[in-house]
């Protein structure tokens, strides 16, 4: 018997192996940072041995009410995700797992390898319409890369979309993956009525190098990237620093920012009510995108979901809220949950990577029906 994470994305800690029905775990924080609750590791033993798994820790972690009503996700063949039955109490998740096959891989969420990023770009760049411009280096000196879906013209708007700052809310870019499927399926006819209106402007991953170190939150030296915006600098948030100075440069006519939560089981948005210049124009581009989102798909809800701020109160470090601000216009952080969308429960899998990948591309139909507002 054995765990391993030396993997792109693996994070854990074995504490005690001995015992099969006894195994106790816990997970590293990420580096320069407190922040810790992604773990991603395969169990090697033998075909039908039951297994009881136990991470410990848990009470210390970045969102110990993430725990609540959570099951963690198996896979024996790295793609399809299953729920594994788990329980929470006293800061410590335990897991049972009968083992169907030789070796298993256990995680927070559906992972999203560095490998699956770079040959979704590849993907990309082989259709006319996309440009992939790499924007600089990160902190690990990998590669921040924009794509530029649409042929870029005036009239047309400019529409942003970025996903896991947070690295471990690895279904931000599972929604990206189904957004730009979409957008490059020439027989789409919301594709196609989209493209004529607007150029897209994609970073399927704000932060590579937490993603490849099983970071939940941070960079390589521990900066919360969606707290960087307003004074991100080139030593520390490059991964901000290049990509704010791409949308000052282009333009932006609309962003959405995509993210997992740990806590809350609903899909939903986070809007721009507390930026200085919020008026009566932003508020009305809110409530249409709600409006298209809730007829797009039965997987949004805008009943659960953060505090508005109040007046002038907004968090400017925050991506949404600083486009939001720099731009005047509309700017939404839209979160998925790490447990199930409770609203349409699913047993087997919970919220997952297809789910997540479906939702990305019912996403571009709402932004179809608001395209004209902008």
């Amino acid at each position: 018997m054995k765990i391993s994470s030396q993997f792109d994305s693996g994070n854990i800690v074995v504490n005690s192996i001995e015992n099969p029905n006894d195994i106790q775990l816990s997970i590293h924080k990420d580096n320069n940072s407190d922040f810790f609750q992604w773990f991603h590791f395969r169990l090697d033993s033998r075909r039908g041995q039951l297994h009881n798994l136990h991470i410990g820790g848990l009470e210390a972690s970045a969102y110990p009410d993430g725990w609540e009503n959570y099951q963690a996700v198996a896979s024996y063949d790295r793609q399809t995700w299953l729920r594994l039955p788990t329980t929470y109490a006293n800061g410590v998740l335990s897991i049972e797992c009968e083992m169907e096959c030789d070796q298993i891989y256990i995680a927070y969420f559906a992972p999203y390898s560095y490998e699956r990023h770079l040959d979704l770009i590849s993907l990309a760049q082989c259709h006319d319409i996309c440009q992939v411009e790499t924007l600089g280096q990160t902190v690990d000196q990998r590669d921040m890369t924009l794509i530029r879906v649409g042929e870029p013209a005036e009239g047309k708007k400019k529409i942003w979309i970025t996903a896991r700052q947070h690295p471990g809310e690895t279904m931000a870019e599972w929604f990206v993956e189904g957004v730009l499927h979409k957008l490059l399926d020439d027989e789409d006819a919301h594709a196609a009525a989209l493209l004529n209106k607007a150029v897209f402007y994609i970073v399927p991953n704000m932060n590579p190098d937490g993603s490849a170190r099983g970071h939940l939150r941070t960079n390589a030296v521990g900066r919360n990237l969606n707290r960087e915006w307003q004074s991100p600098c080139q030593t520390n948030s490059p991964e901000v620093f290049y990509v704010r100075e791409k949308m000052l440069e282009v333009g932006l006519d609309m962003f959405l920012d995509i993210h997992g939560d740990e806590a809350i089981p609903y899909n939903f948005v986070a809007g721009c009510e507390g930026v200085p210049s919020y008026d009566a124009r932003h508020q009305a581009l809110e409530e249409a995108f709600k409006a298209a989102m809730h007829a797009a798909t039965p997987e949004f809800q805008d009943v659960h979901g953060y505090d508005k701020d109040e007046p002038g109160q907004a968090n400017l470090t925050v991506g949404a809220a600083w486009v939001g601000e720099q731009f005047k216009t509309l700017s939404y952080t839209v979160e998925m949950p790490f447990k199930d969308n409770i609203g349409l429960p699913d047993p087997d899998y919970g919220w997952s990577d297809r789910r997540s990948y479906s939702f990305g591309q019912d996403t571009l139909v709402a932004v179809l029906n608001v395209v004209d507002k902008l």
